[in-house]
């Protein structure tokens, strides 16, 4: 691994709770200025070069909008993949190469770009740009049926549960579809798997099975992000990723960006997006901002507020450790204003928002093959916060 710190622009020398906004570039700080001690970066780095985190590609960490943390890592994938080389693929029998998650063309960086994939990270961003669509009026509410923006589709109603799936049920992951998890993403009969190897991902999706009453349970459910996508494209007239370019990326000054197309030409919602590490921040930071970017308001305060809160408050229920609670495509860590929220995608991609704080933290890795012994998450709750509170008192 080969560290390297990105300057930006000048460093500030003095500490200021003034917030900056990012302009071509972020503007960079120290984490002394920002009231942060350098020991606590120093530990997480140290740890990201001992491995102890799997294969990290970018750490960031952002304090008033401004970076005082900004390390990248060049990691062999080939060579990682060599040594695997008698391991079961990471998905199996994927026919389409960009669902090949060996294919080092694809994944983690796409065609030696500096555009990264986020997998389910995607969902998260997916649900910004659907909260735009609801802001503006294209959709009415999150609590109508779904069934009729699938009219075009030919597929079994009789269980009557299957017709009484809303909005809100898609985004909170409560669709009560019967979606086969076991065994991960390493089993072909996986219904992600099943779904990405279909030509025609819609069917597959709408052909499944309930199992349960809408809105009762949560249960993960790739397909869910995916139905969003199709919502959103046949409400707005353009699809999900021409959506998102012209009412979220471009406002807040993201340019560039890879966006998977599924056999049938809709936008991969679930996973399929692409972006630098910096404009990932910019998404965040939108969040951290309450939906609001250099005095315009892009999203309503309504919705983020929606999106990160727990509506579903306990992912797993039943369990002895605490989870995350889960709102429109946002996990949350807790209640309050001192909560933590986050995006979170397949292999260590994470967008960490500390809105008490004024922080945001991504991780951008690829743990595949080099699994993480620690929580690259949990980094900002349980290493740098603390380490905050303890420098103020």
């Amino acid at each position: 691994m080969v560290l390297s710190i990105s300057l930006l622009c000048t460093l500030s020398s003095h500490a200021s709770t003034k917030v900056s906004w990012p302009d071509e570039h972020w503007k960079v700080s120290s984490p002394e200025a920002e009231g942060v001690g350098s020991k606590v970066i120093k530990e997480i780095v140290n740890d990201i070069e001992s491995g102890v985190y799997g294969s990290v590609d970018h750490f960031l960490l952002i304090k008033n909008g401004r970076i005082i943390a900004d390390h990248k890592y060049s990691v062999d994938y080939d060579e990682i993949l060599a040594q695997n080389k008698t391991a079961k693929p990471t998905n199996a029998q994927i026919i389409p190469e960009q669902y090949n998650y060996d294919d080092t063309n694809w994944h983690p960086f796409y065609n030696k770009t500096n555009l990264h994939t986020l997998q389910s990270v995607t969902k998260s961003i997916t649900s910004a740009a659907f909260g735009i669509a609801i802001d503006e009026g294209l959709i009415k509410d999150v609590n109508q049926p779904i069934y009729p923006y699938f009219k075009n589709f030919n597929y079994d109603m009789s269980d009557p549960r299957k017709s009484e799936i809303t909005i809100e049920d898609l985004l909170t992951m409560r669709t009560g579809i019967d979606w086969f998890t076991d065994g991960g993403y390493d089993n072909d009969k996986h219904s992600t798997i099943v779904m990405e190897n279909s030509d025609n991902w819609l069917q597959y999706i709408l052909d499944r099975p309930m199992d349960k009453k809408p809105g009762t349970s949560y249960e993960y459910n790739d397909g869910s992000s995916v139905l969003l996508g199709k919502i959103l494209s046949e409400a707005t007239g353009i699809r999900a990723d021409e959506w998102a370019k012209k009412k979220l990326f471009s406002p807040i000054g993201i340019h560039n960006f890879k966006w998977k197309i599924t056999p049938k030409g809709e936008a991969d919602t679930e996973g399929g997006l692409y972006l630098s590490t910096y404009d990932l921040a910019r998404v965040a930071y939108l969040f951290l901002r309450e939906g609001q970017w250099k005095g315009k308001q892009i999203i309503s305060k309504e919705w983020i507020k929606k999106s990160v809160s727990a509506i579903v408050e306990d992912i797993n229920p039943g369990t002895e450790r605490v989870n995350p609670g889960y709102g429109y495509q946002w996990y949350s860590t807790g209640k309050g204003e001192s909560s933590i929220y986050l995006g979170a995608g397949y292999g260590g991609q994470y967008i960490v928002v500390s809105p008490e704080f004024d922080i945001v933290m991504i991780f951008n890795s690829w743990s595949v093959h080099k699994k993480a012994k620690k929580s690259l998450y949990r980094a900002l709750e349980e290493i740098i916060i603390p380490a905050i509170k303890n420098k103020a008192s």
